[in-house]
């Protein structure tokens, strides 16, 4: 056996090694009771904060519009529904159409010699437009007379010669032949001095044409030729062309679904009244009358054309332009009407949110009717007097409360014309038919 004895210096080594472990243990008790004093610091400082928190978070609830409940008060836009005589109007894009546009040409070939208009001028029948050298037709008409002169000395004498010979015949001093010769000669003179009379009167026309007057009453274009230029009849261009403005025509298609009623109205020979409106829709360009329908609808839009004169004393008019067109087609006595932004829609059809008397809404089916302008009748639904919210509806629920903001100035239905029954909306009403569409899902459902 093995004995293994343990000098000094180990046993030193050992317990040297015992001191470290317990000095390392003792650091660390110390350092955890320091983090749980500072926990139970922290914790104690900060209550009165949370508390404050609290607080504010409810002052700023109240503040938000939310009761103490946690309900949200919604702030909205409301309007009145109104009773009154709401007029239906056929809407169409038409064409402004001149009665009558001329092209302005020389009628005989010579020198322009001066203009006498200005572009854009407004001209009468005859006015005076152009000059074209006249002298070489005062030499034709100069000749003419000339051959037309003579001629009628020849018959002149011829004349007074049958006279003498008719004298002798009774007397029987010459035959009966020579006296048929000179009834032959004055015929032949006669026919001579008409077609010398004929040959003036053309001279006289040729000369007439070297006056370029305006055959039409109207607006005259741009120059197409100036001055100093050699004209003829068969230039294309011309000299200037002059469009009919006072009266104008427009024409413009509709449906054929509305043809009847507006066939009924020009079979009771009734005056129906048109107004054109600029392209915004705002200003009032004329107002006129419709005129005719044509005689056939196009099968490929099924549409028909029609027809409407103005007097367009103002001028307001001008030949192609584009304008809309609207045509009163009904009467609705005594309609309930609202702002068409109160409609609102959802999975199970139209609705609007009513304002009850305790300022909270309540979802309301409706009947659409007939929209004009920023206004849509009622069928169903609502009656007059009603409060409907026309603007905050994205966030109103069944029985959501609600504070009244100013009410804007509500639409009135002398407005131009914006939608019209069975007819396309504008681009502003499609847009807000196309949001409502988008929130539909979002909407509740309409109780039935």
């Amino acid at each position: 056996m093995t004995f293994q004895v343990e000098t000094p210096s180990a046993l030193s080594s050992m317990s040297v090694q015992k001191n470290s472990s317990r000095k390392r243990l003792i650091v660390v008790a110390v350092l955890v009771c320091l983090m749980i004093a500072a926990g139970t610091a922290w914790l104690k400082n900060s209550q009165p904060k949370n508390t404050a928190t609290i607080n504010t978070s409810q002052s700023t609830n109240k503040l938000d519009g939310q009761n103490p409940a946690g309900t949200k008060i919604v702030p909205v836009v409301a309007a009145v529904a109104r009773q009154q005589n709401l007029e239906i109007h056929l809407l169409a894009l038409g064409t402004v159409t001149p009665l009558n546009t001329v092209t302005v040409r020389s009628r005989v070939e010579g020198q322009l010699m001066s203009v006498s208009f200005e572009e854009g001028q407004l001209v009468k029948q005859g006015d005076l437009l152009a000059l074209i050298d006249p002298r070489p037709f005062e030499v034709q008409l100069a000749l003419a007379n000339g051959q037309l002169a003579r001629d009628q000395a020849i018959l002149e004498k011829a004349e007074a010669d049958l006279t003498r010979y008719q004298t002798l015949l009774k007397q029987e001093s010459i035959s009966g032949q020579l006296v048929d010769n000179q009834i032959s000669l004055v015929r032949q003179s006669k026919a001579a001095v008409q077609t010398s009379q004929g040959n003036v009167d053309n001279a006289k026309l040729q000369l007439s044409y070297t006056r370029i007057t305006a055959p039409i009453s109207g607006r005259l274009g741009l120059h197409l030729i100036g001055a100093g230029n050699v004209v003829r009849a068969s230039d294309q261009n011309g000299i200037a062309t002059i469009t009919q403005l006072q009266p104008v025509g427009v024409v413009f298609s509709i449906p054929e679904d509305s043809l009847p009623r507006i066939m009924k109205l020009l079979h009771n020979d009734e005056k129906i009244p048109v107004e054109a409106f600029d392209r915004a829709q705002k200003e009032k360009l004329g107002k006129g009358r419709l005129l005719a329908a044509d005689n056939q609808i196009d099968s490929t839009t099924g549409t028909i054309k029609l027809k409407a004169e103005f007097a367009n004393t103002e001028g307001g008019l001008f030949a192609n332009q584009f304008v809309n067109i609207k045509i009163p087609v009904e009467t609705r006595k005594n309609a309930v009407v609202i702002p068409s932004a109160a409609i609102q829609r959802g999975a199970n059809g139209t609705f609007v949110y009513v304002v009850k008397a305790d300022k909270s809404v309540t979802v309301t089916p409706v009947n659409i009717g007939a929209v004009q302008g920023e206004m849509t009748s009622i069928d169903s639904g609502i009656t007059a007097g009603m409060q409907v919210v026309i603007e905050g509806a994205d966030n109103l629920r069944e029985g959501s409360k609600v504070t009244l903001r100013e009410s804007p100035a509500v639409p009135s239905t002398s407005s131009p014309p914006t939608t019209v029954q069975g007819q396309t909306n504008t681009k502003s009403n499609s847009a807000a038919k196309l949001n409502a569409a988008t929130d539909a899902t979002d909407r509740p459902a309409v109780k039935s």
